[in-house]
């Protein structure tokens, strides 16, 4: 019998990186759809908040007085509030401002300056700064409603 004529042993060639296993590509597409609905939705989101503050905003406007302003406010915050209780937008006085306290920190509708809310609309002189004042409140509570 004759020997086999024995080499040393060579390692292969290191496989290239570019272009990377298929495996790679799938990976890197599902990380742009991820991060294309992502920001589809994020873009979505401001859209809408954009547009519900337009709406508050262009009713407001179109309000002339500072007792006007008050009672387009007042119903503008009715219709939010029937998205978070069906038969919210029926309270009146004191239950309606409780109800619009609901879940903030502290009660500004029912003892501080969104009191106004009660029965500013009914005034015939409203203070341009107690209405700014509430508009600020009005206009927060109402976007947390339309947005929920």
């Amino acid at each position: 019998m004759t020997p086999l004529p024995l080499r040393d042993v060579h390692e292969g060639v290191a496989p290239a990186w570019w272009p990377p296993a298929p495996g790679w590509w799938l990976l890197l597409g599902a990380i742009v759809i991820v991060a294309t609905l992502l920001g589809w939705r994020a873009a979505a989101k401001r859209r809408r908040r954009e547009a519900i503050l337009r709406l508050f905003d262009d009713a407001l406007a179109h309000a002339g007085t500072p007792a006007q302003q008050v009672a387009a406010m007042s119903e503008l915050l009715r219709r939010a509030a029937r998205r978070k209780h069906a038969g919210a937008d029926r309270l009146l006085g004191d239950e309606w401002l409780r109800f619009l306290d609901e879940g903030m920190p502290r009660p500004v509708f029912s003892t501080g300056a969104g009191r106004l809310l009660g029965d500013g609309g009914f005034r015939p002189q409203v203070a341009a700064q107690e209405c700014a004042v509430l508009r600020d409140l009005a206009r927060e509570r109402y976007l947390r409603w339309m947005r929920a």
